[in-house]
């Protein structure tokens, strides 16, 4: 069998692998139009921040040990212009002599992957202005440093972004992030990341949300960055990181099915509208196991196991994809974030009915050294407490719980399922209830009628609000006009509490107004959760100015 490979780094270097694994007779050829088959692209910002310190780090497998281990042949610098589905050849061209010629396929994988998006605005092409997606670009970057950049403007707040901030921040460079969206990271919902906000602020990053690029201009040997609302910025590099688009040029060329996303359409099996041509990687249309519908899903993981799917199945076995969930986490600063799943645009979109709760946990046992919150989101269907997706922001033991969370989602479980999940404790690592089991226990008392729950933007301006933190806890700040009663005076000052009106209890993280609203209930008075207390409060742009310090 002649199976040819267009592309190589996530998935088409696992492809061309897993090949050499089912087959030693296949003829295994693999066009790759970048000087590097197979090389950590999510490694790059933290080359240029120091973290790596070696660049070869970031080359996943070498050329000599794919040909020597694998016998793969591997066409590097060369670029395949066109497909010709009647005859079962590619079109290809050496980019450095510009030879064309033709290769003869039995089976064709296409994993072009994707292309960064370029704002369509003046100044993108000029010199020291940057993409960050293959190592070229990195290097790029580099020197700019070595020659002297002192500050960089960084237009786009996806992962890329947010992670070139902080490598450049490392670097000692100033650094300004604009984001033409409100918020970064597009998976999180808008309370959540209000705290990403926050950490690059913190650590010196100027973050410019809600504007786009206007222009990049020469000023000198600077760079005159416009941005919407007539500000300019000064400075001696831009990095363009406004996402990414699937390559699929070579598929419509070929006139294989484009999905409305504009990614490659495939089936489960990665076929294309071709029988004899599969897809994977980030240039294809997934679907979202949530919501059923297609999606683009730009991560290394998922580019990896479908590369190996489709190697599967163009070579004879039957092998589903089922589908992807984008679950993601990165790193920023001395802070995490992570998503699995749906978040709340998605589930909206989709018209897909959900609930919500936000939980404050702790990584680790309190009394044990070290502990430090998380923030956990928990979205889940109405009936029944399907898991449809979740956000956490925080330090240490993020990892842990989203990975979790994410294989609850893929094994169609429930929120009462994350309150008999056994997890691993010790005070060291996690308390005897986990983040995860109070993020279903809190699901599940919802669900059962225990309490009624209610995000901090949907309470009335004129509600009645009960803090039930402690004294000391409400000199430091509260909502105004709300009152305050310890949750240990509550029954013996329950006199105190209207009964003509709803009561909206709040604490710091959630679990104290739960047992305020239980004994609220108990004496006959309703009453509603804030979610996720004072620290969803903080956090939430619905409400944001509702709190005195």
């Amino acid at each position: 069998m002649n199976l040819v490979i267009v592309g190589g780094v996530a998935a088409g270097a696992s492809a061309a692998t897993r090949a050499r694994r089912l087959s030693e007779d296949a003829h295994i050829v693999v066009f790759e139009r970048g000087p590097y088959v197979s090389f950590a692209n999510c490694g790059l910002p933290y080359h240029i921040g120091g973290m790596v310190e070696r660049r070869e780090s970031l080359l996943v497998a070498r050329p000599e040990s794919l040909e020597g281990r694998f016998r793969l042949d591997l066409r590097l610098r060369s670029e395949v212009t066109a497909i010709d589905r009647t005859r079962g050849e590619v079109e290809a061209r050496a980019i450095e002599s510009g030879r064309t010629y033709r290769e003869p396929y039995d089976r064709l994988i296409l994993a072009p992957g994707a292309s960064p998006i370029i704002p369509p605005v003046p100044g993108t092409d000029g010199r020291r202005v940057h993409t960050l997606w293959t190592i070229p670009d990195m290097d790029a970057i580099n020197l700019a440093i070595q020659e002297g950049a002192e500050s960089a403007v960084i237009a786009g707040g996806g992962f890329v972004g947010v992670e070139a901030a902080e490598g450049l921040r490392a670097r000692g460079l100033r650094v300004t992030l604009v984001e033409k969206a409100p918020k970064v990271l597009p998976p999180l919902d808008p309370e959540m990341a209000e705290t990403v906000h926050d950490l690059l602020r913190k650590n010196g990053v100027d973050l410019i949300l809600g504007r786009g690029l206007v222009a990049i201009r020469d000023d000198g040997d600077r760079k005159r960055v416009a941005i919407e609302g007539g500000d300019e910025i000064l400075a001696d590099l831009v990095i363009l990181a406004a996402g990414v688009r699937p390559r699929a040029e070579l598929a419509r060329g070929a006139g294989l099915a484009i999905g409305d996303l504009g990614g490659i359409r495939v089936d489960d099996r990665l076929r294309t509208s071709d029988p004899k041509i599969f897809a994977a990687g980030d240039a294809i249309e997934v679907t979202d196991i949530v919501t059923g519908r297609p999606t683009l899903c730009p991560l290394a993981g998922p580019a990896n196991r479908q590369g190996r799917i489709a190697a599967d199945n163009a070579l004879g076995r039957d092998v589903r994809y089922r589908g992807s969930q984008g679950t993601f986490i990165i790193k920023v600063f001395e802070g995490t974030a992570a998503a699995t799943g749906a978040n709340e645009v998605r589930l909206r979109a989709a018209r897909i009915r959900y609930e919500k709760v936000h939980i404050v946990g702790q990584s680790h046992a309190t009394y044990y050294p070290g502990a430090e919150p998380m923030f956990v989101k928990l979205l889940f269907a109405p009936e029944g407490g399907r898991i449809l997706g979740a956000q956490i922001v925080g330090g240490p033991g993020v990892d842990k719980r989203i990975d979790v969370l994410a294989t609850a989602i893929r094994a169609n479980q429930t929120v009462f399922d994350l309150e008999d999940a056994e997890l691993a404790y010790a005070p060291p690592y996690g308390s005897a209830k986990d983040p995860v089991n109070i993020a279903g226990f809190v699901a599940g008392n919802l669900l059962r009628g225990d309490v009624e729950a209610v995000a901090p933007e949907d309470v009335p301006l004129d509600a009645h609000i009960l803090d039930v933190r402690t004294a000391k806890e409400r000199q430091s700040c509260h909502i105004p006009g709300s009152q305050g009663i310890p949750l240990d005076e509550l029954r013996d000052r329950i006199a105190e509490i209207p009964r003509d009106r709803v009561t909206y209890a709040h604490c710091a993280g959630g679990q104290r107004s739960y047992y305020a609203c239980r004994i609220l209930a108990g004496n006959g008075i309703e009453c509603r959760n804030i979610s996720g207390g004072l620290r969803h409060w903080r956090v939430s742009p619905g409400v944001r100015g509702r709190l005195r310090i």
